[in-house]
């Protein structure tokens, strides 16, 4: 037996259990981990409150770090003691050990540790696709991130910069405003005291952005395509405020023929060759200094109810990992 997070239905932070469960023998094409580290992402909490609909009774998470115990029929290219790490479905990263989809592991470089692997996979993968894919920044450009001083925000802020871009980046606090700013951020807006809008304006003399990345959903959905220069992109990625609601596609072509799309990490990297351009990519960046992860908060995994509960307080900044 072994221990894991399991949720029996939909809610707040109080339905996480932690549990005893039987991890068997891997099948065809499969691979039993034990864990070493587990990450903690907002798509966790779309998960357990049932935003994204689950069937019952479930597991919680989809990044974690660790070692191979076991490989099932069929898998050719990892073995008994192979250090991997992913971010990917099956739901249930929350625990102390799994079976996982042997073609869904990224192995890791030596120079990667454990902790890092668990705080970066799902964030910086999440980064890779936003900046280098959906909407491919250039150098010389200037784009308003959201939530700059999240997981995903901190290493978007430093992947940006390296590419020679200028981020606009919008907080909570004059505290997330610095955090931000050291991590390659030009210039912080705190929502709470200052019109987004407006300063994005200012600070781009009147013609606004080519992109915006949001993943805060509902309250900033209508001003993030205010911000937008004509032929701009918006790129949803998130709801922590709440789902955006209906919108009229006309209003695109009336403020300037604009772009919208909500991406998704998991159809970016539904290929295996995809999955692993993305990581070797994330990689690169953090093996060369360009991009720093950093592990402001760890928690206990059988604390991972008040894990949840920190992270819809906007309590925490950049990664948060569970130690198992």
């Amino acid at each position: 037996m072994t221990k894991a997070i399991r949720i029996k239905k939909a809610g707040g932070p109080e339905v996480i259990s932690w549990e005893d469960v039987e991890v068997g023998d891997p099948g065809p094409g499969e691979v039993r981990l034990k864990h070493t580290a587990v990450g903690l992402n907002y798509i966790d909490v779309y998960h357990r409150s049932g935003l994204y609909p689950l069937e019952y009774p479930s597991g919680l998470g989809l990044e974690a770090a660790g070692l191979v115990e076991a490989v099932g029929e069929g898998v050719n290219d990892l073995k008994k003691g192979n250090r991997v790490a992913y971010a990917s479905p099956p739901i249930g990263a929350y625990a102390e050990a799994r079976l996982m989809p042997a073609d869904r592991l990224v192995k890791m470089p030596a120079e990667i540790e454990d902790r890092q692997a668990a705080a970066m996979m799902l964030q910086g993968m999440t980064v890779q696709y936003l900046i280098r894919r959906t909407y491919r920044v250039s150098k010389g450009e200037t784009v308003l991130f959201h939530a700059a001083a999240g997981g995903v925000g901190l290493i978007a802020c430093q992947w940006l910069k390296h590419l020679g871009a200028t981020v606009i980046g919008t907080v909570g606090s004059e505290e997330k405003a610095e955090t931000a700013k050291a991590h390659g951020c030009t210039h912080t807006i705190n929502y709470r005291t200052e019109d987004f809008v407006e300063r994005v304006r200012e600070i781009t003399g009147g013609k606004g952005v080519p992109a915006v990345y949001d993943s805060v959903g509902k309250d900033t959905f209508e001003g993030s395509l205010q911000c937008l220069a004509p032929l701009g992109m918006m790129v949803t990625f998130g709801n922590a405020s709440g789902p955006v609601p209906p919108f009229e596609l006309g209003r695109l072509g009336q403020m300037g023929s604009l772009f919208i799309t909500r991406p998704s990490l998991m159809a970016y990297t539904a290929k295996r060759e995809d999955l692993l351009g993305a990581a070797n990519e994330l990689f690169e960046v953090v093996l060369s200094g360009a991009v720093k992860i950093d592990i402001n908060q760890t928690y206990p995994l059988a604390e991972a109810a008040q894990a949840h509960r920190d992270l819809e307080a906007r309590k925490t900044t950049g990664s948060t990992i569970f130690e198992v």
